[in-house]
């Protein structure tokens, strides 16, 4: 799951296959790996993995001004953070060198199951 996210973060072409991104590719591969380094710093309280492990992040992609825009889930849809943790994903977003402004969308299509979870996440959790 999290190198699927991977690929598509840096592809830097938009999906159905538009123009590449105006950042060069090393760049682009730069601010991929930092955007993930930030939002692995950021956790679903009541769960100790970080929402990336969790497979919380959908889809992210950066545009040619430098903007990030975030889809994401929550475990519930009851959550009690899900007022804040979107602001907790742009705050992550903007940390990156080369990030001008960042937005994060709640969606729950599709429904977020465990299956999205990393192995990684799954030992944090004794789920394996």
């Amino acid at each position: 799951m999290a190198d699927d996210l991977t690929h598509q973060i840096a592809d830097g072409a938009p999906e159905g296959g538009a123009k590449p991104s105006a950042i060069p590719q090393d760049e682009l591969d730069r601010i991929t790996d930092d955007l993930i380094q930030e939002l692995k710093k950021v956790y679903d309280p009541e769960i100790p993995v970080d929402i990336y492990e969790l497979g919380l992040i959908y889809k992210v992609d950066i545009n040619d001004d430098r903007h990030v825009d975030v889809e994401m889930t929550l475990t519930a849809p009851a959550c009690p953070v899900a007022g804040e943790m979107p602001g907790w994903v742009e705050d992550a977003a903007r940390k990156v060198e080369g990030v001008k402004s960042a937005k994060a969308t709640i969606v729950f299509d599709p429904p977020w199951d465990p299956s999205r979870m990393s192995d990684e996440a799954r030992l944090a959790l004794n789920m394996l």
